[in-house]
């Protein structure tokens, strides 16, 4: 059955969004099928960053009963099925994603996984994804503000269950929060430490996806590891030379097809 993950934050601004997209196409390289869906609807990034600014259907228009959910399901080059939200302010109008669950699992019951790009914090909007969640990851970097409200989560009625945090833009500075002090804090585990990485900031500006562009960069081995930890299979570097040929065709990273 799919799981349905809500991939969220304490606060805007920590790389959740990357995090997200990285992460569904380093799950395909394990064979896992996977969709990401943007649910942050007043701040809609997920077209944005691969490249993407307009789609015939959307997340919103679904809820907005214009659409169905299929038709604002799109295949990226990579393999990964994502379905964007709309950058119109207008169309947030009218739009309440509470009922999605049952069409989610109904849509997309052959999928290992859907991964819900959150809006930060613990608002109405962010409130929303984790209802229809049946477990939820942490995007954080090490510092505090950034982990101070993760803390608060246990404190949420009938939450999903939190599979741990996943620590973004480390730089192994003696100031940043330790994995252990997080845990400490927080109540959770790390499950994943994605280093500070030129090639993630060079992809997104280009409008591509690190991990298919840099696979053997500091990053895209990070995004791997975590993959490997929630696909229940063992990681070893000598697994890049299998991955490498998932992504050895050249392919145009910056076009999205409608799914069929």
């Amino acid at each position: 059955m799919v799981r349905i993950i809500d991939i969220c934050s304490g606060k805007g601004g920590v790389g959740k969004t990357t995090v997200a997209a990285n992460l569904g196409v380093a799950l395909q390289g394990f064979g896992r099928k996977i969709a990401v869906i943007d649910c942050n609807l007043t701040t809609a990034h997920l077209g944005l960053y691969l490249g993407i600014y307009s789609f015939p259907a959307t997340l919103n228009s679904f809820l907005r009963n214009e659409s169905k959910l299929e038709d604002a399901v799109y295949t990226h080059p990579s393999g990964l099925s994502i379905v964007p939200a709309s950058l119109q302010l207008k169309d947030l109008v009218n739009v309440d994603i509470t009922s999605m669950k049952k069409t989610l699992k109904h849509v997309f019951y052959d999928y290992d996984m859907v991964l819900l790009d959150s809006a930060p914090g613990f608002g109405r909007e962010a409130m929303l994804p984790l209802r229809i969640s049946d477990e939820v990851i942490f995007v954080a970097n090490p510092s505090i503000p950034s982990v101070v409200d993760i803390a608060k989560y246990s404190q949420l009625p009938e939450s999903p269950e939190a599979i741990g945090i996943i620590l973004n833009r480390t730089k192994g500075k003696k100031y940043e929060l330790t994995a252990e002090e997080i845990t400490q804090f927080t109540e959770m585990p790390v499950i994943g430490i994605i280093p500070e990485d030129e090639n993630v900031l060079k992809s997104s500006n280009s409008r591509e996806l690190a991990i298919t562009v840099k696979q053997n960069s500091k990053a895209s081995r990070a995004f791997f590891e975590v993959a490997a930890t929630l696909s229940g299979v063992e990681y070893k570097v000598t697994i890049m030379d299998r991955l490498a040929g998932f992504f050895s065709r050249k392919k145009d990273y910056n076009r999205l097809t409608p799914s069929k």
